[in-house]
């Protein structure tokens, strides 16, 4: 996948008005992510995601460990949001980085990460918001 139909999927998903919001969104989620994930973790994640948007776990300050509600409030203040629209953020680009890399690499990512951000990953199996 590349750099603008990342972005252009995430602008789509989240009805946002430009690509520079879609952009916003992107890192304040996949920052957020690399953060709580172990830098490897973080970086095998990154690996087969457009360059211009793997940064944004490359760069995190990774192996944090914060809940959930810790997750969705960093996401809110990074993207300009409320938390319940972060939330929904959190879970629109982490299908989109679905899209674009194995499926084994994300059942990495959630092993790492306790059941209460199961909720990240809902869209996943409910493809019907579309």
């Amino acid at each position: 996948m590349q750099h603008d139909e990342f972005v252009g999927d995430v602008q789509h998903r989240l009805e946002l008005a430009s690509n520079g919001e879609a952009i916003r969104a992107t890192r304040a989620v996949l920052t957020t992510l690399g953060e709580r994930l172990q830098a490897d973790e973080a970086a095998d994640l990154a690996g087969p995601l457009p360059m211009e948007i793997d940064r944004f776990l490359h760069e995190a300050d990774s192996g944090q460990i914060f809940d959930y509600d810790e997750f969705v409030s960093r996401v809110s203040q990074r993207a300009g949001v409320e938390p319940s629209d972060a939330a929904f953020y959190a879970k629109v680009v982490v299908d989109v980085v679905e899209d674009a890399v194995p499926d084994t690499e994300l059942d990495d990512v959630t092993a790492q990460l306790p059941a209460e951000y199961d909720g990240i990953f809902e869209l996943l199996e409910d493809e019907s918001y579309y």
